[in-house]
């Protein structure tokens, strides 16, 4: 995992005049600044190194007119000021990574610089689409992949017609990208045809900001993070707000933030089209989206479910036709149990006949435990971490941890994928001490998870806080969800961040209670669940007013808005202490496996709370033993932890008022808009 920025700059890039005062400099050829209210490169670093501790690094070059590149520097202080050098014309690139060495057998430091000139940034993990080798570092098997792409001007333009040279060269950079399995964003120069690529995973699994030139800060600036310096400086008002429990402006919400989140997708500016002045602005022509190339992508993105509203042909075709695998596959898994000491690849796809017919629970079942599987595989983590690790008996791999149904499946899945050897960390935050309904269903989830696997060692990590004494880490939070900005995602983010910490109290077995602080650098999280398996209260509100047809519109909204509402800002608040997280729901194969089953077995929503809404997991959880958690109703991790009832009591006195200033505020944006 990584931290990436970029900061593209130079007399080429133009303002699109999209304001009076942006015309009126246009017209009048003064220039437009890189300083203003923007941020420093130093000020990048400082945030990138929080996700990447293991390295840090920078290469800056300049880009003259005449297509030459002078100055490249590289190494952790090749600053040079924030100003840009190379002569009249010249375009400035300064590429920054910093590393969390999670695989490969070596240390790899970003940014990577080919043979031919070309840099790479990238902060993810492919998990199939290009062979990576158990040593193999990610980023140097990519950068390898995509040295050979073509680099002519109809594979950059990524036009219709036909490439003159597809059979002499490799595949275009979209088709490359397509292919990956996995999270990821990245930022690559391909130096040959002087592009500019950069995007995110088409569920936008990892953060990445884009800063548009303004005339403000006429500059083109990708992150992984907001610095916490600008953010606290250009938060300020939120910030007062919070803490003075004065409503937030909703009036304002037109405000144009400098960060965005960057779309899911595929993007390149071809930096001969900036040599005319060019205005290189997310409306402009010089910044291109380029369409996924792998057809089965385009359908996870589209989200169709092949059988939305059930007919009494399909419900007994589907009733009849999974007894034989059901049986079938329960003997698999008892024996694959049974012989989970000899091996950790314990029950596997291929074991069973090809004309076995699986329940739906089942299919699921499999595609979550290799999801599991391909996230948690310790023959691929970094070997010097993991050296450390079994001197101490300590845990490679952890659980944000509620006791709910979610992460009590991703730690029953990797108890079954994980060496016994190893500890599992549940990581479990509460503001509200033992009360509060997360801390009292982690307490039950773990004698539930030490009844189906005794030989495990289970520790539960328990992260108690109080928003009292949380002034400076709300504020820290605060840079880390920015560009979002509301009480929810302050919340959500604080509880995120807190847990992510690891930094808690174990209860030994001897009755004391120790302090802990876990060291796990992979974090699997349940994000992705609840959007696909109908698990939020507004699922049942659609389908008690629009049936089948809108639960199913609803669902699709949410999984296709997740990487705004909530993957960016989980991510950020998670890899700010130097941890990945990783989401096996939202693997492609998870994913294509829930829609191809039938809606009425994803959910049934006329049956009461704990047991129609996420029926399929709540099937999979019993056959993975977990009869308890398998009823247990959905609770956000806000509500879960209690952060949202004592932010509320802190800001507005009382739940009650909370709710009634969230009433008014959204009177008040309705009426602006």
């Amino acid at each position: 995992m990584c931290g990436i920025a970029l900061v593209l700059s130079g007399d080429c890039l133009v303002v699109a005049p999209s304001t009076a005062a942006a015309a009126e400099a246009a017209a009048s050829g003064t220039p437009f600044s890189d300083e203003g209210k923007g941020v420093s490169v130093a000020e990048l670093k400082e945030a990138l190194r929080r996700r990447g501790p293991d390295s840090l690094g920078c290469h800056r070059f300049h880009l003259c007119a005449d297509g030459t590149i002078v100055g490249a520097t590289d190494g952790v202080d090749c600053d040079g000021g924030d100003k840009v050098g190379g002569g009249v014309g010249a375009t400035e690139l300064c590429f920054i990574g910093a590393t969390l060495q999670l695989r490969g057998a070596e240390p790899v430091s970003q940014p990577l610089v080919a043979q031919s000139g070309s840099v790479l940034v990238y902060n993810g993990e492919i998990y199939g689409g290009i062979n990576i080798a158990n040593d193999q570092n990610d980023t140097q098997s990519l950068l390898s992949s995509l040295e050979s792409c073509c680099c002519c001007d109809l594979h950059v333009a990524d036009r219709d017609e036909a490439y003159p040279c597809r059979e002499s060269v490799g595949k275009s950079v979209p088709r490359i990208l397509s292919t990956i399995k996995g999270p990821w964003a990245l930022i690559y120069w391909q130096a040959d045809s002087k592009t500019l690529w950069f995007g995110r995973d088409a569920f936008g699994r990892r953060s990445l900001l884009v800063h548009w030139p303004t005339p403000d800060d006429s500059r083109f600036i990708l992150s992984s993070v907001s610095p916490p310096s600008f953010s606290r400086n250009n938060s300020a008002t939120e910030v007062s707000g919070l803490e003075a429990g004065a409503d937030p402006d909703f009036s304002d919400h037109t405000k144009v933030s400098y960060w965005e989140e960057l779309p899911c997708g595929i993007y390149s500016i071809h930096l001969k089209d900036l040599d005319n002045n060019a205005a290189c602005t997310k409306e402009g022509c010089v910044v291109r989206k380029h369409d996924w190339t792998d057809s089965s992508l385009h359908t996870l993105i589209r989200w169709e479910r092949k059988s939305t509203v059930p007919t009494v042909d399909g419900l007994i075709s589907a009733m009849g036709s999974v007894d034989k695998g059901n049986h079938h596959l329960s003997s698999c898994f008892r024996n694959s149990r049974e012989a989970e000491d000899s091996t950790s690849n314990g029950f596997e796809k291929r074991d069973l006949p090809s004309d076995i017919c699986l329940s739906p629970a089942h299919r699921v079942l499999i595609a979550l435990r290799e999801s599991v599987m391909l996230r948690t595989n310790v023959n691929i983590l970094y070997q010097g971490d993991l050296n450390k690790l079994e001197e101490a008996e300590l845990a490679p791999i952890a659980i944000l941890f509620s006791g709910g149904l979610d992460s009590m499946i991703l730690a029953a899945l990797l108890d079954q994928c994980l060496d016994s050897k190893w500890t599992i960390d549940l990581l479990n935050v509460s503001f509200d001490g033992q009360l509060a309904p997360d801390r009292v269903s982690s307490l039950a989830g773990l004698k539930e998870l030490q009844r189906i696997s005794p030989l495990r060692r289970w520790r539960l990590v328990e992260i108690d806080s109080n928003l009292a004494n949380l002034k400076e880490e709300s504020e820290h939070v605060m840079s880390l969800i920015y560009p979002s900005n509301t009480y929810m995602d302050l919340n959500i983010g604080v509880a995120l961040w807190l847990a992510a910490s690891g930094d808690g109290w174990v209860n030994g077995q001897d009755g004391d209670r120790y302090k802990h602080k876990s060291t796990s650098r992979v974090l699997l999280v349940g994000s992705g669940a609840d959007e696909q398996c109908a698990g939020y209260g507004r699922h049942r509100t659609k389908y008690r007013v629009g049936g089948w047809v809108s639960l199913d519109e609803e669902m699709r909204l949410d999984v296709q808005r997740i990487w705004k509402r909530n993957m960016g800002r989980d991510d950020r608040c998670i890899s700010d202490h130097g941890k990945e997280a990783r989401f096996p729901f939202l693997d492609e194969s998870v994913i294509r496996t829930l829609l191809e089953i039938p809606l009425w077995d994803i959910a049934k929503l006329d049956e009461p709370v704990g047991k129609g809404d996420k029926k399929i997991l709540r099937e999979v959880a019993k056959l993975l033993g977990l009869q308890e958690a398998a009823f247990l109703p959905k609770r956000a991790i806000q509500f879960g932890s209690r952060i949202a009832r004592e932010s509320n009591r802190k800001n507005f006195g009382s739940n009650r008022a909370a709710n009634l200033a969230s009433a008014g505020s959204v009177e008040v944006h309705k009426r602006n808009h």
